[in-house]
């Protein structure tokens, strides 16, 4: 009987198609969050173009959120479903943050460690896109997908020392009369940071979903 029912109530398969399709939002508005720590005279574009980007995967993670609403059955359980596709977002959401406090303070030259975070930030696009699609079949991936999560997290330190060693050379390396280039630096560092921080969030619910479901 429960078979008959689960033939003929409404299905989604289409979640995993959306993961990766906001994976991939990730990985371009990551791209441009590095294009745009290289400074220079079209530094606004780039942050227009981020927003863009930004927007584009709000749509994404609105169509989840439909998609939940409209289907019976689900690859895993709703709230999972909810907190890997927020966490995608958070993230995107994240980089489109330190894109407007650029625009907001009108910032057009970057300091070295500050490309170097956003080199790794890259990194962890690149593997949340990797490990997405290994997402379909759980039980045959989850040992590459638990290194995945230790990549991540790895990468996520590294972050954290660039974020470290970047603030104490700013720091020296500000004149006492400018102490609002310090301000506006520690703050792009900070954002910087929180998407790490966010790209991490979104491995820890990968693993919880692994750890439930194998």
């Amino acid at each position: 009987m429960f078979k008959l029912i689960k033939a003929i109530m409404p299905r989604s398969d289409n979640f995993f198609d959306l993961f990766e399709a906001q994976a991939q939002k990730a990985q371009e508005a990551a791209q441009t969050l590095r294009l745009i720590l290289d400074g220079g005279a079209d530094t606004a574009d780039k942050c227009a173009r981020l927003t863009s980007q930004e927007e584009e995967a709000d749509q994404i993670s609105y169509e989840v959120m439909q998609s939940i609403r409209r289907s019976f059955i689900t690859p895993f359980d709703r709230s999972d479903i909810k907190a890997l596709s927020s966490a995608l977002d958070d993230a995107i959401d994240q980089m489109n943050k330190t894109g407007k406090t650029v625009i907001l303070y009108d910032v057009a030259t970057f300091e070295t460690n500050m490309r170097a975070m956003g080199d790794r930030i890259i990194l962890l696009a690149n593997i949340v896109a990797d490990a997405l699609p290994l997402m379909r079949n759980i039980g045959a991936n989850s040992g590459r997908l638990h290194q995945m999560v230790g990549e991540i997290s790895r990468i996520e330190e590294q972050s954290d020392q660039l974020n470290e060693v970047g603030l104490k050379e700013l720091f020296k390396a500000t004149p006492k009369d400018d102490a609002l280039k310090f301000v506006v630096g520690s703050e792009i560092y900070d954002h910087l940071e929180k998407v790490c921080d966010r790209f991490e969030d979104v491995a820890h619910v990968m693993s919880d979903i692994v750890i439930e479901h194998v």
